[in-house]
């Protein structure tokens, strides 16, 4: 089995038994906060009193150990442009220096795809350049290994080649030297090694833009850990690069006009998180924040942070066994399946982008982990984002817009996710729009490819004037990503297809007003409700492990019997009247279709019972058919209990509810009043069938 662990936002491999050659400790000594957990004591197999309050001094020490490393993490830097500028704008020498070094590396490489180009050898020398790339950045520093990282996700940008020679930028870096980094240690938490590790490896075990990993033993309880420190001198190294991409920035926005981002602000919001991940404390905060709202689900593992060891540039977490989300061999070999962990993953990512906002930004293949358990693990947490509450409602009712083929509300929808400034026009976007998607959707939504999908986004997005915020570009990284490592299991898979049980729980259940307009938007088209839609929500929510029968029933009903339900209420009544009426005339035919031929004629007097057409009468079975699977679906949920079904009865004997039905029996009594009227007056239907032409038996 291969051990793993995370660097700096990467993953590496360990194989048993080796990296680790310092003699096993004779004996663990457990420090308080152990002893408390394991002296735990519980009544009736429930935890008592004395565990709660165990549990709370647990929970009180772990708090004063992680003030203690915001203390040591107190002088922490923080990116900020204007100290950027005092610093290095008196020292142009090295300015100078390093921007040569910067324009001599790349305008080589530039001149030689240049070359390529003229020569007609470009595709022919792709492989070959890729990797002198990867060379370059890794050359040229942490600043561009963080570049080149970024880069290696985003297919939109780079060719395959590109893409693959790059991912190797989170998989093999040099490394800086073994007492440099002990000394941090010691330094960082004020004690002598040989206090803090009863074992520690004496070679890092992986290596990344921004640190380095060795794998150690504690020694007050014997726990295996994994123990990342910062490179030396790196603030200086990222602060310099920073504040002369800074400088290229300005001259993009002043002189270049095909590029109508602000450069700046986009340098500046990649340096904040450049300067976040260097913030160790920062970044088990993360972790913890991470965990709290996601690991809740048993397929999910997040490490635990051991805060007495950890400062600004040394963090010490919890080892963890796995393999890498891209070896799907070795995942297989574990009895696992790699398409699970990545629906596993896109199910998480959907709840960190659309439930909680508070998102993974950097989930390349090192950062997911499968456990030999098989779970999934995420591991590094330096680089986190947040959609903002507004967007994660948008971004729902954009995929409601889009399955409508609503290209005005998917344009409008762009002002809630802040795409755009409310004072630009959006109809001139709207045949942009609809000429991608009356394409792209020739075929169902979850048939479509992310990518393709992103990519033909891209191109409308290029167009018009377009502010794209950080957290989208994120989030379609994320969901790219994980659609990417999917299509090496199976090249049909579709992240839009796997979320789709997600939306569907989400519209179902949630009693925010907006995805309550979004739902009766998807379930109501000119006036008549799409049973179809609705079936195929029930069925795809169902596969969510979350979804409750109970939960997508009763707020529905609130809506409709609320102040504001009038006009749905108008709606609902109608299709009331219409699903009732094909129950009691489909009854009433598969009574005549029970009745002997011979007895017909006595019956009916030999006319047919009903002067109605075939296509009609047709309809109707099929929507009582459906009504019928509906129900179904709704008690083949998981948790359903007729018991669920009391509170809706509460709601049903209100005022508003007793008048609602009392409607809905004034149209049934009238449309069956009309068809019994037709038919003793026999007024002519072209064309006409008696019932006994859909004898089925």
């Amino acid at each position: 089995m291969s051990l793993v662990v995370s660097a700096g936002g990467h993953s590496f491999c360990l194989q048993a038994g080796k990296g680790f050659p310092i003699s096993k400790p004779k004996g663990y000594k457990f420090g308080p906060r152990a002893a408390l957990v394991e002296a735990t004591p519980r009544v009736n197999g429930s935890p008592s009193s004395t565990s709660i309050q165990v549990l709370a001094t647990d929970r009180a020490e772990e708090l004063k150990a992680e003030a203690r490393a915001l203390a040591r993490a107190a002088d922490a830097s923080v990116y900020s442009p204007q100290l950027l500028a005092k610093k290095y704008g008196s020292r142009p020498v090295k300015a100078v220096k390093r921007t040569l070094e910067i324009l001599v590396a790349l305008g080589t490489f530039a001149l030689k795809l240049f070359l390529d180009q003229k020569n007609g050898t470009l595709d022919q020398n792709k492989r070959k350049r890729a990797a002198e790339l990867r060379t370059i950045f890794t050359r040229l520093g942490p600043t561009f290994i963080k570049l080149g990282q970024g880069l290696s996700t985003r297919p939109d940008l780079c060719p395959p080649e590109y893409l693959e020679e790059l991912a190797q930028l989170q998989d093999a870096l040099p490394t800086f030297p073994d007492a440099d980094a002990f000394s941090c240690i010691e330094t960082e938490l004020g004690m002598p090694l040989e206090s803090i590790f009863s074992t520690i490896s004496p070679t890092p075990i992986a290596a990344a833009s921004l640190g380095q990993v060795y794998k150690a033993r504690l020694k007050y309880s014997g726990q295996t850990v994994a123990v990342k420190v910062q490179r030396p001198g790196i603030e200086d190294a990222i602060g310099l690069d920073f504040y002369l991409i800074r400088g290229l920035g300005f001259f993009i926005n002043k002189y270049v006009d095909i590029i109508t981002t602000d450069a700046v602000a986009l340098i500046d919001e990649f340096a904040s998180r450049v300067y976040q991940e260097l913030n160790y404390v920062q970044e088990g905060q993360n972790a913890r924040k991470f965990k709290m709202l996601y690991a809740d689900k048993e397929d999910i593992l997040v490490p635990d942070i051991f805060w007495n060891y950890t400062s600004g540039k040394v963090l010490t977490m919890e080892w963890v066994d796995g393999v890498k989300l891209n070896e799907q061999a070795a995942i297989e070999r574990q009895g696992l399946k790699l398409l699970d962990l990545v629906t596993t993953g896109i199910q998480c990512s959907l709840r960190q982008l659309l439930e909680y906002g508070y998102f993974h930004a950097d989930p390349h293949p090192g950062n997911l982990l499968a456990t030999p358990e098989g779970k999934l693990a995420f591991l590094d947490f330096g680089m986190m984002s947040e959609t903002p509450e507004e967007a994660r409602f948008a971004i729902i009712g954009h995929v409601v817009h889009m399955v409508n083929r609503d290209y005005e509300a998917m344009a409008r929808d762009y002002y809630a996710l802040d795409f755009l400034s409310t004072d630009v026009d959006v109809s001139p976007i709207v045949p942009a729009l609809r000429d991608f998607f009356d394409d792209a959707l020739s075929y169902t939504v979850s048939e479509l490819n992310f990518k393709t999908l992103v990519d033909g986004l891209g191109s409308v997005l290029y167009q018009y004037p377009f502010n794209v915020p950080p957290y989208y570009a994120l989030i379609l990284r994320s969901l790219t990503v994980l659609e990417g490592l999917a299509l090496y299991a199976d090249p049909n898979f579709k992240v839009l297809a796997a979320s789709y049980p997600y939306f569907a729980k989400r519209l179902l259940t949630d009693p925010n007003p907006y995805l309550r307009d979004a739902l009766i938007e998807l379930l109501f088209k000119d006036e008549r409700f799409r049973w179809n839609r609705l079936e195929n929500l029930l069925v795809q929510g169902s596969k969510d492990r979350d979804f409750s029968a109970k939960d997508a029933l009763q707020p529905v009903l609130k809506l409709l019997l609320g102040p504001d339900g009038e006009e749905l209420r108008t709606l609902v009544i109608k299709e009331a009247v219409r699903v009732t009426e094909a129950f009691t005339l489909c009854t009433f035919v598969d009574t005549y279709n029970s009745v002997p031929s011979f007895m017909r004629s006595l019956i009916f007097n030999g006319n047919g019972a009903l002067a109605m057409s075939s296509a009609e009468l047709q309809s109707m079975m099929e929507l009582r058919d459906q009504v019928f699977r509906i129900w179904g679906l709704l008690r083949s949920s998981e948790n359903f209990d007729p018991a669920l079904l009391q509170p809706i009865l509460q709601i049903l004997q209100q005022p508003e509810a007793r008048s609602l039905g009392g409607r809905v029996v004034g149209g049934i009594t009238q449309r069956l009043a009309a068809r019994l009227l037709q038919q003793v007056l026999r007024m002519p239907m072209a064309p006409t069938s008696s019932l006994s032409a859909l004898d089925t038996r």
